[in-house]
């Protein structure tokens, strides 16, 4: 199982720099060792991945992660193997649309054929979509100010093939209203202990939840067809909401200045559980209040889980020579 979905918040002012208990020093200290020799460049990747046949982002033995694959290909165009760091260290078959990483390279090897380069070296569900040289000062996790996660959700009673590896497909028609008042209570800066799977941490469970929406999306464009995904054989299917029919596909999406371990996945358990009517939205509030895991609801399953976005400061995403000459 890979380590985390979800890295620590960004350092505030006058605080240590948090560390959850998947927090790794070694890597850091590895690409240390590794330029302190000579001058280097930072190189900034932005990977899209399909996590199905991955057990994580981070390095394991005996298992295939998407670090490992990242840090072979490095070393292939480079001819160094070098620690390749990044923004949210998703689990066993969670996606990514846009996961940020980066290396340290004093390879010469211009930054508009690096993505190219390292693009041949991989296999073909890791994409980089882009590759840039940023500030030495960079670093795709200790630099991040905020992150935003999806999870998507789909309730019609016929799910297609295309999408299973990337949904969660639920049985009950779900009230996505009451989902989305429950989302309200998230907002904020609380502590999230409630939804995080390995509490106590070495550090804090305070985070900051800038946003928190939810949608239905009717099918897909590639998957859209005569007929809705749902079967007519089912009294159930018959009892249904229009709209249900029509958008089957349920979008959480939530951004936050950092996130705990399980903690987005947790969530969308919750709201699972007000979606089909077991709970009231109002008890979000109770269950963060609690502090207790016990309390929300199971820890969703991974599939539907993506990492979207990662945003850090705007002085930190250009190389030192092009800001020193821009001034």
């Amino acid at each position: 199982m890979g380590k985390s979905e979800e890295t620590p918040a960004p350092t505030h002012a006058g605080e240590s720099p948090p560390a959850d208990e998947t927090e790794q020093t070694e890597p850091m200290n590895r690409q240390s060792d590794l330029i302190t020799a000579e001058p280097f460049r930072n190189i900034m990747l932005t990977i899209s991945y399909d996590g199905t046949g991955y057990s994580g982002w981070q390095i394991q033995p005996r298992v295939n992660t998407v670090q490992e694959c990242m840090e072979k290909a490095v070393e292939k165009l480079t001819g160094v193997r070098s620690p390749v760091l990044c923004a949210g260290r998703t689990d066993a078959g969670v996606h990514a649309i846009g996961q940020v990483a980066n290396f340290r390279t004093t390879s010469q090897i211009p930054v508009d054929q690096i993505r190219r380069g390292l693009q041949s070296f991989l296999p073909f569900d890791i994409v980089i979509v882009r590759a840039q040289e940023v500030s030495k000062a960079f670093h795709a996790t200790y630099s991040s100010i905020s992150k935003i996660y999806r999870y998507v959700i789909f309730d019609g009673t016929v799910c297609p093939p295309f999408v299973r590896p990337f949904v969660n497909c639920v049985r009950n028609e779900l009230n996505v209203q009451a989902m989305q008042e429950a989302t309200e209570y998230l907002l904020g800066r609380h502590d999230f202990r409630c939804f995080e799977t390995r509490y106590p941490n070495k550090a804090t469970s305070v985070r900051t939840i800038q946003r928190a929406v939810i949608q239905r999306h009717p099918a897909w464009l590639p998957w859209q067809t005569g007929h809705n995904w749902h079967s007519h054989d089912s009294h159930l299917s018959q009892r249904r909401q229009k709209e249900s029919k029509s958008s089957p596909f349920i979008v959480f999406e939530v951004q936050a200045d950092g996130f705990l371990y399980n903690m987005v996945r947790a969530i969308a358990g919750t709201l699972l559980r007000i979606g089909v009517g077991q709970r009231p939205p109002e008890d979000m509030r109770l269950v963060i209040e609690s502090m207790d895991r016990k309390t929300a609801g199971m820890t969703a399953p991974a599939e539907g889980l993506f990492l979207v976005e990662v945003f850090y400061p705007p002085e930190l995403l250009q190389s030192d020579d092009t800001r020193m000459a821009s001034q």
